[in-house]
């Protein structure tokens, strides 16, 4: 029972006193678990119940659903980009060494409002995986992508909660852009063959996704070899990503 004890005490003084103050009122942010909870909902909607109803219906036809969907994240992935150089990357910040500014200042709110807003495009991207049950394409939906879309939302969490800011918002700067580029074809292969047999560059986009991965790899291990104030944990987790 005090092993229990001091368990629940080291949980809220961790969420209590040694988190980021200024996000501590903000939706979603006062605890883990709501968070954990819609990614748990996902992934059993996705591999059970989704699968389940749709067994014996016919796919549906979202062509419109699905311009609409892309578009707006085409539009949402612009803003989350925009913001996250103008707040930081292509302004003040070392691609070298970012420690994470927690004052309260205009540009460092503005940091942590994007990243509060990119945890939440994590929540939209569930559509991706939703859109492809509700059309029986199964093959699509993966342990490996059901794995990345379930977890991404909680590790985002995270680092919103402890580190909104610094060197780990490359990732998601990186992140945004290339959704950009990949949203742009779910968009354009939405609109129907009249368009299709100009989406040559198809084959680039995995490219472009390994890209993504090197640059984070590096940009994130380079710390491991030099003196900078960032958490440790956070350059391993962003690293593995």
């Amino acid at each position: 029972m005090e092993v229990l004890n001091r368990l629940i005490e080291g949980y809220h003084d961790l969420m209590d006193n040694k988190s980021d103050q200024r996000v501590k009122d903000w939706f979603l942010m006062s605890s883990p678990f709501p968070t954990l909870a819609i990614c748990l909902t996902y992934v059993f909607t996705v591999k059970y119940l989704g699968p389940k109803l749709m067994a014996n219906r016919k796919p549906f036809e979202l062509k419109q659903v699905l311009i609409w969907y892309n578009l707006f994240q085409v539009l949402f992935s612009c803003w989350l980009f925009y913001e996250s150089i103008m707040s930081g990357w292509f302004t003040t910040y070392s691609f070298r060494c970012q420690p994470v500014d927690y004052s309260r200042s205009p540009s460092a709110m503005r940091t942590v409002n994007g990243c509060w807003w990119y945890y939440f495009s994590k929540f939209t991207e569930f559509f991706d995986t939703i859109f492809f049950v509700m059309r029986k394409k199964f093959d699509h939906v993966s342990k490996l992508h059901v794995i990345h879309h379930g977890i991404m939302p909680m590790s985002v969490w995270f680092g919103v909660k402890f580190t909104p800011g610094g060197h780990s918002t490359f990732f998601g700067m990186l992140n945004t852009f290339v959704h950009i580029i990949m949203y742009s074809y779910y968009l354009l292969a939405a609109l129907g063959p009249q368009v299709q047999k100009y989406l040559w560059w198809k084959k680039y986009l995995t490219a472009l996704q390994m890209v993504q991965f090197v640059l984070v790899f590096f940009h994130a291990f380079q710390l491991l070899f030099i003196d900078c104030d960032y958490p440790r944990a956070f350059v391993w987790w962003i690293g593995m990503h």
